[in-house]
């Protein structure tokens, strides 16, 4: 793989029209619904924009939570790992549902509060920004879709983790 491309959206439309089916639906869910094509920080705007179905998710109970999380790890390896192809990148940019993913996963099970969404927030970002230790090694040594997003899952354990012992402290 390359890292030659730029992030720019009319490389991604080109390689758009040229995948067939399978690499237009990574392409679109890997981005989740487009937020990885910000021109800025596109990490955390994927993780902005699944702030709307992970708190619906939430308000629906813990059992859909769960649910959804299960549903969406497999989703975001197959589509990290598609796109990654179609775009030729290693860790493409625009690939964000990963960080959907760990954004989901830093809130699972944690009181339905904004004040909670917002620290699963600000600790994932927290967490996958600055990767620490094996946050950094996996984001390294694991290639792939799985690379991808691994690296955000345990990022997002990280988070909750530090979310729940917050929220103890604060009294939530």
């Amino acid at each position: 793989m390359t890292q030659g491309r730029s992030n720019d959206a009319s490389t991604i439309r080109e390689v758009f029209k040229r995948a067939g089916p399978a690499g237009r639906l990574s392409l679109v869910l890997s981005s989740w619904f487009g937020a990885g094509l910000a021109p800025k920080a596109p990490g955390t705007f994927g993780t902005l924009a699944a702030v709307p179905p992970v708190a619906l998710i939430k308000y629906l109970g813990a059992a859909s939570e769960c649910i959804f999380l299960i549903v969406l790890v497999p989703i975001a390896l197959w589509s990290s790992h598609t796109a990654r192809n179609c775009l030729e990148k290693d860790d493409p940019k625009e690939v964000v549902i990963d960080e959907a993913a760990g954004f989901c996963l830093s809130v699972l099970l944690l009181p339905f509060t904004w004040i909670s969404l917002g620290l699963g927030f600000l600790l994932f970002r927290f967490f996958d920004i600055l990767k620490p230790f094996p946050i950094g090694m996996i984001d390294r040594r694991v290639k792939g879709g799985t690379g991808i997003v691994l690296d955000d899952i345990v990022a997002g354990i990280f988070a909750n983790i530090a979310a729940r012992i917050i929220l103890i402290l604060m009294g939530i």
